[in-house]
């Protein structure tokens, strides 16, 4: 698979999860990639291999805290 394409299918994947009304739980990231375990009720992990999709996950990650920061002023 092409790294646009994979890039892509993981970006969709972190939107799924999100949309479902998973929340950041955990974030480990090494030389194998990005290890993002989220939690709703129960708990999944994705990894993410592709820098792309590293970046938008990391402004998803920054969108969802600084959504959670202005609800609780």
């Amino acid at each position: 698979m092409s790294d646009y394409l994979l890039s892509k299918d993981e970006m969709k994947q972190v939107d799924d999860y999100l949309d479902k009304g998973f929340k950041v739980h955990y974030v480990n990231e090494n030389l194998s990639g990005m290890f993002v375990e989220f939690e709703r009720q129960e708990k999944v992990c994705l990894q993410i291999l592709t820098a792309d999709a590293r970046k938008y996950f990391a402004a998803k990650l920054l969108e969802q805290t600084q959504l959670q920061e202005g609800m609780s002023i």
